[in-house]
């Protein structure tokens, strides 16, 4: 029976969320694993809410259609609470993986969210990102939260990712402060 995992991200156009979706679909195919990585397009201007989808599965995927019900939600922009429904559709047993100081008990008070069943991860990503990177890029931070919570890919394959996509573009000072954010993610992200 084929496992397949629906995620669905929501940050700011701009931000990375669509590339960090991809990154994440590249990642569970060096482990074996069919995927799909694709946006959702609307206002393109910069700061708009953005929706961006990925799917992971132990076989083919057959659907080619926007994620409705997702197993877990990755949210890159905290300020997107009460601007868009970032609960909408979760499956129960869910995920939520979002990018703030707050603890992950004021987060599930945020998004009111009353069942114990759906998981919450918390991670401040964006004051990672500033420190190690000098710059608020959270997005692929994100990756090594998803990693640890879901155990569906690891944090291996997304540091021999980013060091290849990045390698080339940039110097290797920045690609090593990527890799530490990334490895820094993994180990401080909390779960509530």
């Amino acid at each position: 029976m084929s496992q397949m995992t629906e995620i669905r991200w929501h940050g700011r156009a701009g931000q990375g969320v669509v590339t960090a979706g991809e990154l994440l679909a590249h990642a569970a195919m060096e482990e074996g694993k069919y995927f799909q990585a694709f946006p959702e397009y609307g206002s393109e201007r910069m700061g708009a809410p953005v929706k961006s989808y990925t799917r992971i599965s132990s076989e083919p995927i057959e659907y080619h259609c926007p994620i409705l019900e997702p197993d877990v939600v990755i949210v890159v922009n905290s300020n997107l609470l009460g601007v868009v429904d970032l609960t909408e559709g979760l499956k129960p047993n869910g995920t939520i993986i979002m990018n703030t100081s707050e603890s992950p008990d004021v987060i599930r008070r945020q998004l009111n969210v009353q069942d114990a069943k759906i998981k919450i991860w918390c991670i401040d990503a964006g004051k990672i990102a500033v420190e190690e990177i000098k710059r608020d890029i959270p997005s692929t931070m994100m990756l090594a939260v998803f990693a640890k919570a879901t155990g569906l890919v690891h944090l291996d394959p997304i540091i021999h990712l980013t060091r290849e996509e990045l390698g080339g573009k940039l110097r290797s000072e920045v690609v090593d402060a990527n890799v530490r954010a990334l490895q820094r993610a993994y180990d401080e992200c909390v779960q509530g």
